[in-house]
């Protein structure tokens, strides 16, 4: 209790959405990636055992997050605090831990997965209040109510035609939502400043071994296309536009919310009223 807790947490978000962005979960994705990156370099030719690769798969949930903590204030970055902590851990893997990647590896690219997949936990709520909302417009389609023009009487309507208009709204946002799944990019395996130098090094300048490793594990990760170009991270562009996406639902949620309060003061709709609220 002495401590801040955001309401948006406590009261509305479901337990999907809230271990989605979790810390927990951020840093079970930084060890996919890594135990990702090590298996595709291996099969690509670089000196990695599979003894190294059974530690990493071993040791993926075995994460100690006092040990983070203490190699973080020791070396100020969160990324090679976790990359000790994970060698400690799986000592026989410890030298091939990141190999070639930048911090960004593991941070963007989990920030691109948890973003992928908060959309599909959205995008499955957006489906029930989408299916909800228009079961109702087809019951009520034929109940005669007062039409409004600035919230003044004008000419009748119906209460299933008044509720299409909440679901034209979701259905566009959802429309929206879909296209952006389906064009959602991975950053990949792009290197320090998105030359992916370190990686050719590795591979003694074989480039097509590079974007080889760059395409298979986005693929690893559920993602079809990938960035073809990046400085160390991600075009923020990309989260510009995810903001714009949850505004668009946000406000139609509001435009939704909204109407059923003035309804509501009319005494045409109520919202639920439970027994023993106030």
């Amino acid at each position: 209790m002495n401590t801040y807790n955001n309401p948006l947490e406590e009261r509305y978000s479901s337990a999907e959405m809230l271990f989605n962005f979790s810390p927990d979960n951020k840093f079970r994705n930084w060890r996919k990636l890594w135990i990702a990156l090590a298996e595709i370099e291996k099969e690509l030719g670089l000196e990695i055992t599979d003894e190294q690769i059974a530690d990493l798969k071993a040791n993926a949930e075995n994460i100690d997050y006092q040990k983070a903590a203490e190699y973080e204030k020791r070396f100020r970055h969160d990324v090679m605090a976790h990359v000790h902590t994970y060698g400690d851990a799986a000592p026989a893997a410890k030298g091939i831990i990141h190999l070639g990647a930048t911090s960004a590896f593991v941070g963007d690219n989990t920030d691109l997965i948890q973003m992928r997949d908060g959309l599909l936990i959205l995008r499955k709520q957006m489906v029930n209040v989408i299916k909800k909302l228009s079961d109702f417009a087809l019951q009520y389609k034929d109940m005669p109510t007062l039409g409004f023009t600035h919230f003044q009487p004008a000419q009748l309507t119906t209460v299933g035609k008044r509720a299409t208009l909440w679901l034209q709204s979701l259905i566009l946002d959802f429309e929206e939502l879909e296209f952006f799944l389906e064009t959602l990019r991975f950053r990949g395996v792009k290197g320090t400043t998105g030359t992916a130098a370190s990686f050719l090094e590795l591979f003694n300048g074989d480039y097509n071994k590079v974007k080889t490793l760059d395409k298979e594990l986005s693929k690893r990760f559920g993602f079809d296309k990938v960035f073809g170009v990046s400085g160390q991270t991600y075009d923020r562009k990309l989260d510009a536009k995810v903001t714009a996406l949850l505004s668009n639902i946000a406000q139609s949620a509001h435009k939704f919310s909204n109407d059923l309060r003035l309804l509501q003061n009319l005494k045409e709709i109520e919202e639920p009223f439970e027994k023993d609220q106030i």
